[in-house]
């Protein structure tokens, strides 16, 4: 099975994640894609949406695609993790499984300087996809990393998780730029309404 990593804090998830996944299932012709809120240790927000409630969100977003899943390894585990380590777990979990890491193009420059990049690239494929006035230099990467990184392309939206933060602190609407179940859980939950981010 192909299987796709879609990584983040997700705080909140929104439609730039979604279509971003949906442009790597298609253009990698992955099975499923697997939606993993990352572990965000409690000083880092002021207000404090949890790990549960990222994950809750995700949850909400994804419930109706049949090839989405979420997988909440980093949560579980706690701490700062790293992917090369997430990926051993993965692989030793589902060892039939052939994975793909799916980032945002802007990453893609930057992967030489991610902890066990080399050991990485033998164990996976980048998907980077494309983001508004992103540049991708695939050309300048080292030869054990070219052949491992795919580019798609995705429907242009440049919505960030700060943005939407930013607008719900200043009492601006997110409707659109998240799914209509997320939209409805942080109207619900009110985990935003303090939120001076």
């Amino acid at each position: 099975m192909k299987v796709g990593i879609m990584g983040g804090t997700f705080d909140p998830v929104h439609i730039g994640h979604m279509l971003a996944a949906e442009a790597a299932l298609e253009g990698c012709g992955l099975d499923e894609v697997w939606f993993m809120p990352s572990h965000v240790p409690p000083h880092k927000h002021a207000a404090g949406v949890s790990g549960e409630q990222r994950l809750e969100m995700v949850e909400q977003a994804i419930g109706t695609n049949p090839a989405f899943r979420t997988l909440d390894i980093e949560l579980v585990r706690g701490g700062i993790s790293y992917t090369i380590e997430t990926i051993r777990a993965l692989q030793e979990r589902y060892d039939q499984h052939e994975f793909y890491f799916i980032i945002g193009a802007d990453m893609v420059n930057s992967l030489t300087e991610w902890h066990g990049i080399e050991e990485l690239a033998e164990r996976l494929t980048f998907v980077g996809v494309g983001r508004p006035g992103s540049v991708i230099h695939t050309e300048t990467m080292p030869a054990y990393l070219q052949p491992r990184v795919i580019l798609v392309n995705m429907p242009q939206v440049d919505i960030s998780s700060t943005d939407i933060r930013e607008r719900l602190a200043a009492g601006k609407t997110i409707r659109y730029m998240v799914h209509d179940h997320v939209y409805e859980y942080i109207k619900r939950s009110g985990i935003y309404e303090s939120d001076t981010r």
